[in-house]
């Protein structure tokens, strides 16, 4: 495998041990004494640890090397279609830090046309709060691997509670999480905030399938 791949296997590891624990770059730069660039490089999969801070990470998260340097398999389960397609499990909420869904967790299977892996998810919308482009029951799929960009759509909890879709904008001094729909207040989040709350965002929503 190139050493791309190893740097993204690691970062995609890394990201889900620190949802599941509900740790941010903070908690792990002051227990582990390291860089808040260096943990930032591993996370977004731009560097590669040394064998010496894999097993320190390994060692914080209680886990093995390997599950932090090997690929995984799949969180959410993936069906294969009989039109050759793939399908994945639209699921009621998404909360952060919840690497595994339950059957009660799941409404319907959607078709996919390409392989998930485990980084496409889909979610059942409810409410207004993103009309008129996403209208209450509505389907959003999303990445959980992509990068955001400044006025996006994404998937983001806020101190640990489902999540919400929102679109995002960057201000020097934080974030803010927007609805479309301009009845609703925008919500505001400092650089502190989105550290101590913390402001997760899971993925970057990539398609809308409307309601039947």
């Amino acid at each position: 495998m190139s050493d791309l791949g190893n740097k993204q296997i690691m970062a995609r590891n890394l990201r889900r041990y620190m949802d599941q624990k509900e740790v941010s770059r903070k908690d792990i730069c002051e227990a582990l004494g390291l860089s808040y660039m260096t943990v930032s490089d591993w996370i977004n999969g731009k560097t590669y640890p040394r064998i010496d801070k894999i097993e320190m990470l390994a060692n914080y998260f209680g886990v093995s090397k390997a599950d932090l340097v090997e690929e995984r398999n799949p969180r959410l389960p993936v069906h294969p279609s009989p039109y050759g397609h793939y399908r994945i499990p639209v699921l009621t909420t998404v909360a952060a830090g919840k690497p595994i869904y339950a059957e009660e967790d799941i409404i319907e299977w959607i078709d996919y046309d390409k392989d998930p892996g485990d980084h496409i998810r889909a979610c059942r919308i409810e409410g207004n709060s993103m009309i008129p482009r996403i209208q209450d029951g509505d389907t959003i799929i999303f990445n959980t691997e992509l990068g955001w960009e400044d006025g996006d759509v994404v998937v983001a909890t806020v101190n640990g509670d489902h999540a919400t879709c929102k679109r995002i904008r960057r201000y020097t001094d934080g974030i803010a999480l927007l609805s479309d729909n301009t009845d609703i207040k925008p919500m505001y989040y400092s650089k502190q905030e989105v550290e101590d709350l913390p402001v997760k965002i899971i993925g970057r929503v990539m398609e809308v399938r409307g309601r039947l």
